[in-house]
């Protein structure tokens, strides 16, 4: 499995794709950006120091979740495609971050969207993002 990396504070993921991705056009189908794009995101929250399976499964659990995303398809992906899902941190306030995705090949970009991802609780309810958790984001994309 690889892992991305982050370095001058936009963090990276490598894809490859594969026949399972695409469409039967040969391209890769469009809700499989988003599936792109929900591995980058996890990824770098990994890689920043943030454990998610610890957080969901503490006494009080919270979980990120997407709360508002907008996509622009821009050029198709295709079979075996090397690809790469940069991932940059936007504003980080309250319960909410924003981060700015793209999918690239090369120096092409393939699809863009910017998410807002909130923190909830286990009851739903939105919680305001933990000093040590936005210190670990932030401190991961300067």
């Amino acid at each position: 499995m690889t892992e991305g990396t982050i370095s001058k504070g936009v963090h990276r993921l490598p894809l490859r794709v594969y026949y399972e991705d695409t469409d039967f056009s040969g391209n890769v189908y469009h809700a499989n950006y988003l599936k792109f794009c929900e591995r980058a995101r996890s990824d770098f929250l990994r890689v920043a120091g943030i454990d998610q399976n610890a957080m969901f499964g503490a006494g009080d659990p919270i979980m990120f979740v997407v709360r508002r995303m907008l996509c622009d398809f821009l050029r198709p992906a295709r079979f075996d495609d090397l690809l790469v899902i940069e991932t940059r941190l936007g504003e980080l306030a309250g319960a909410r971050f924003e981060l700015m995705q793209q999918v690239r090949r090369g120096d092409e970009s393939l699809f863009s969207a910017d998410v807002t991802v909130a923190l909830i609780d286990g009851r739903g309810r939105p919680r305001r993002v933990p000093p040590e958790i936005a210190a670990r984001i932030v401190s991961a994309t300067s």
